[in-house]
């Protein structure tokens, strides 16, 4: 289970590798609202994504030994390039599997970041499933996209931020797809 502890570790490890993005209020939305809303510019990541920070801080976390292995994940996107890049920044093999019906600017983008990409399946499942037998295969550590005290960590460290930033928060929205970022982002109280 991630606590505040693990997520302010994750902050300090991650330092230096991962961009404070700046949180900044929206006149359109607090008009529309009738509310200050704010939003936090994870798009200023160097991936583009809040992926990465979970990412760098998993990666951060593996032993010599893992790293001499490198490293295999799936997905359709932010998270491969965020494992493409860092993995890269520290040394780590790393193959990313994705579905073959995968957006072509990633693709490209997780191997201009220096992954091996392999390309399988027509769906999220399929490129998952694919990825666990390459893992066992090659004897590689998975590096899941969500489910993973590291990776929620490290996303955790963007909920940190928004509330040293904007410190009288009344509500934070998140989006909700693995559920990563919202399990490791801290309640404003």
């Amino acid at each position: 289970m991630v606590n505040l502890e693990a997520i302010e570790e994750a902050r300090a490890r991650i330092r230096g590798s991962i961009r404070v993005t700046p949180c900044l209020r929206s006149e359109r939305l607090s008009r529309a609202t009738g509310a200050n809303v704010f939003l936090k510019y994870e798009n200023m990541q160097l991936t583009g994504s809040f992926k990465e920070r979970g990412a760098s801080n998993r990666l951060m976390l593996l032993t010599e030994e893992e790293r001499k292995r490198g490293v295999i994940c799936a997905s359709a996107g932010n998270h491969s390039q965020g494992v493409a890049f860092h993995a890269t920044r520290l040394g780590i093999n790393a193959t990313v599997v994705m579905p073959e019906q995968a957006p072509i600017t990633k693709v490209e983008r997780t191997r201009q970041f220096g992954a091996r990409v392999v390309l399988f399946g027509t769906s999220y499942e399929e490129a998952f499933a694919e990825a666990q037998r390459i893992e066992a295969e090659e004897k590689r550590v998975f590096i899941h996209a969500f489910d993973d005290d590291g990776i929620i960590a490290g996303q955790g460290t963007l909920g940190l931020e928004l509330l040293e930033e904007i410190p009288n928060l009344d509500a934070v929205l998140i989006g909700v797809g693995g559920g990563g970022l919202i399990s490791g982002s801290p309640s404003p109280s």
